[in-house]
């Protein structure tokens, strides 16, 4: 992924500052863990002093009280097997405790400052586990959930697993992401995150996935969003690089027709350069 960086915590204005001064108003958090031996089965690291996510949030509340701070929640990133949630001894999910698991990590985001929770990893009834764990700590009516309720099994996230250092090391995540061709199966992901109390919802890939916008726009009573994931990221970077094409122009383009797709939130790696360009040319 050209010209995108791990960000350390001491490095978040180097990051920021131009992008916050062209008018960046939220940003979505990951956090990277270098040291596999800091890893576990149970993500341990996720919610402790050490996890860069808790650490990040306390200086962008510092540095930045008017942005907003939205957090992605998953425990790939931080188990030593690389999948989303606790894995039983026969390689099976163990849904019930991973769903448990992710509210606790859920509220130590809370408690550091987060303003949204955006959990990313398909575990079936966790936003109803990550609302309830948010109410019994109090943070019910003061921490908002947007739920990736449409996220596909795709080959497009292969730059971010290599960024963010969480891929598996057995398996894959097709169990229990959506499969590519599953148009009602998505649909029913988001039916049911709602019900369980999702403030905004999500469609992850964008691009090749426009018609799963709309039909959640068109199937849905809270805000849409999209990720511009980092696959679509890459192939516009590297065409444009190749001079297939202009690169502000394709970005643009791609944007515009994810606003036309009917959706309110778009979350892309663009989102600094597109600001750049909206500055210069105001």
């Amino acid at each position: 992924m050209p010209e995108q960086y791990r960000w350390g915590v001491n490095k978040l204005s180097e990051a920021l500052d131009i992008p916050v001064k062209n008018g960046l108003s939220s940003v979505l958090l990951f956090g990277v863990i270098d040291d596999e031996k800091k890893k576990d089965d149970t993500g341990s690291s996720a919610d402790t002093d050490i996890s860069p996510v808790i650490k990040a949030i306390q200086k962008l509340r510092t540095l930045y009280p008017n942005l907003l701070i939205i957090c992605d929640l998953c425990l790939c990133a931080y188990t030593s097997h690389g999948h989303c949630g606790i894995v039983n001894a026969d390689y099976t999910m163990n849904n019930s405790s991973s769903i448990t698991r992710l509210g606790e990590v859920a509220v130590s985001f809370a408690k550091a400052g987060a303003h949204v929770i955006a959990p990313s990893d398909m575990m079936d009834g966790r936003i109803g586990a990550i609302k309830e764990a948010l109410r019994a700590n109090g943070y019910g009516s003061k921490v908002a959930v947007m739920s990736y309720a449409a996220k596909f099994a795709s080959c497009y996230y292969g730059p971010f697993r290599d960024a963010a250092h969480s891929g598996m090391s057995f398996g894959d995540r097709s169990l229990y992401q959506l499969p590519p061709g599953s148009r009602s199966l998505a649909l029913r992901a988001v039916e049911r995150d709602i019900e369980e109390g999702a403030d905004f919802v999500m469609v992850k890939p964008g691009g090749p996935y426009l018609d799963i916008c709309r039909d959640v726009v068109n199937n849905s009573k809270v805000p849409v969003a999209v990720y511009q994931v980092s696959g679509e990221y890459a192939m516009l970077w590297h065409a444009a690089a190749a001079n297939a094409f202009d690169l502000k122009r394709a970005v643009m383009e791609s944007l515009v027709s994810f606003r036309r797709a009917g959706v309110t939130i778009i979350i892309s790696y663009f989102a600094p350069k597109v600001l750049g360009w909206l500055a210069s040319e105001n």
